[in-house]
């Protein structure tokens, strides 16, 4: 008759192996962090190669001066997303640091819409480049709730621009697509 032994005596008993081959775990070590490195320099320069097949696109106007003394229809805090081609919302615009997230404070006067983003450029896109504002749920790969995103529509140059916000009150967005389309059919209006 054989006898059984508990098995938390058997546990109490073994014990994992010394590691013997120092040489091969350091080679994988190493190895697993060279691949990292390599991948994370492949997506650097994908990322540069983006920015110079986007060369072409102008540099972002300043503010003007006298915006600040204007009268501000509107000011919004919260969160640049970043910009795409118009429609394409997966097509992120890198030149000019355009794809780069941060925070954002945006002020809708008469004269356009200033852009200030602490840690990256700020921009200002003119009150006859403004083209629409919508809500919407997705712009370059970041998805929210629907009617999430403040999605401005511009032109600069030849190419449209849309440019997603997201406010830290969300409630603001209606307000601002309707501001913002109401002084898109003022200016069209004048131009004419």
């Amino acid at each position: 008759m054989t006898t059984l032994t508990p098995l938390y005596l058997l546990a109490a008993d073994q014990k994992s192996a010394e590691v013997t081959d120092w040489s091969a775990r350091i080679s994988w070590v190493l190895g697993l962090a060279v691949f990292i490195a390599l991948v994370y320099w492949l997506m650097r320069q994908g990322w540069k190669w983006r920015g110079q097949l986007q060369s072409d696109l102008p540099e972002l106007p300043a503010t003007p001066e006298g915006f600040a003394d204007g009268e501000k229809l509107l000011t919004l805090s919260g969160r640049y997303h970043a910009s795409t081609t118009a429609g394409q919302w997966l097509d992120r615009i890198v030149a000019h640091g355009l794809g780069t997230r941060s925070r954002v404070e945006l002020t809708l006067g008469e004269q356009g819409l200033d852009v200030v983003r602490p840690g990256a450029a700020d921009f200002f896109v003119p009150a006859d480049a403004l083209r629409e504002a919508r809500l919407d749920k997705a712009l370059a790969g970041k998805v929210l709730p629907e009617g999430g995103l403040l999605v401005i529509t511009w032109a600069h140059g030849d190419k449209l621009i849309d440019s997603g916000f997201r406010s830290d009150h969300a409630a603001e967005h209606r307000a601002w697509v309707d501001a913002i389309n109401h002084l898109n059919r003022t200016t069209e209006g004048t131009a004419r």
